[in-house]
Parts: C-alpha cells; structure tokens; sequence
C-alpha cells in the first residue's frame, strides 16, 4: 500500500465544486497515517480521544488545537465531559463526509504534548 507523505508538512486547501469525500479506500490509507484516530459517524467522521491530566490541561489542549484550526481554516468538534475526557471529531462538512483536510489536522493535532491522566 502506498503510504501518503508527511501530513504534517501539508496544508488544508479550500474544497472545490465538484469534489467528492474520500472513498472508503482512501480513508484506510490516512488512517494509517494517524492511527490514533477512528472512523466515526458511518465513515463520515474521524474522531480520537484522550483522558487528559485535569481541567486546566483540557482548556490548554483545546486553545491549541484552535489555534492549529485557524491557520488551516478547518475546524473541529471539540468535546470536554467529566472535566478531563476530551474528544476531538473532523470531518469536511462540504463533503458531508472526509477530506484530506481532515488527516492533516489530525496529524498536526497528534504533535502537539498534552498532559494525561496518570
């Protein structure tokens, strides 16, 4: 299986008229690239979870990851329950479905260090 360049050098492009969500193949080669994440919503999501340290470290985690959202203009679903289970989903809502913009954000998102539930 071919692999997909470093996603983490990438950046999330504008979708165009006429573009489709990623098949079902394509999916499992991004997923290799971040395989943290999971399919979620029928294959219309990615979605990955962490039990982080505490509140603090869940709010510190959430500022992050938004200001990796606004450099690619792609934004994630953020979820914060019991305070420290954070949940992060993506998906290309113009595609009703994946995009590689998706991937890209997971891969940034995956560098960045947060502080975990000992």
């Amino acid at each position: 299986m071919k692999t997909i360049p470093d996603l983490t050098k990438k950046h999330c492009t504008p979708s165009e008229k006429g573009e489709r969500a990623l098949t079902v193949s394509q999916q499992k080669k991004y997923l290799a690239e971040v395989p943290d994440w999971k399919l979620a919503a029928g294959g219309k999501r990615i979605r990955r979870k962490w039990v982080v340290k505490d509140f603090l470290s869940a709010l510190d985690f959430f500022r992050r990851v938004g200001r990796i959202a606004q450099a690619e203009d792609h934004h994630p679903d953020l979820h914060l329950r019991g305070f420290r289970n954070v949940t992060i989903e993506l998906s290309t809502h113009d595609l009703d479905g994946l995009s590689e913009n998706d991937f890209i954000v997971a891969a940034r998102i995956d560098k960045l260090p947060v502080e975990l539930k000992e």
